[in-house]
């Protein structure tokens, strides 16, 4: 999923060049750690300075993906307590009582139709 958010935002910001400089922009730093530290990762990661490292990285990615959430995705959305109560309900369906993403969709679908015209 974040590889294709990553994608629709570059398109949002510059077009087809965007989009495509994004995906190879999230897909890139993978495919490079794969092909060089895949033989050495065992050893990696029994070094307390690399693991601490690890989850250095860890934290960063999380503060990027909460970053992308809040602006566009928040900024752009969610402008009423109705949009909100969708997003709740949306989690709450994803979450908590594990329904599958098509079903998420479906029901946010409906629900921003419904909320339109309220």
């Amino acid at each position: 999923m974040t590889f294709t958010f990553a994608s629709y935002l570059g398109m949002v910001t510059d077009g087809w060049s965007g989009a495509i400089i994004a995906t190879i922009g999230i897909f890139l730093p993978a495919f490079l750690l794969i092909i060089g530290a895949l033989p050495f990762w065992d050893w990696l990661r029994q070094h307390p300075s690399f693991a601490a490292a690890l989850k250095g990285i860890n934290a960063a990615v999380v503060g990027f993906l909460l970053a992308a959430l809040y602006n566009p995705v928040w900024t752009k959305a969610i402008h009423t307590s109705l949009d909100f109560v969708l997003v709740l309900i949306s989690f709450s369906l994803l979450v908590i009582w594990k329904f599958p993403p098509c079903i998420v969709v479906i029901v946010g679908a409906v629900g921003g139709y419904i909320f339109s015209y309220c």
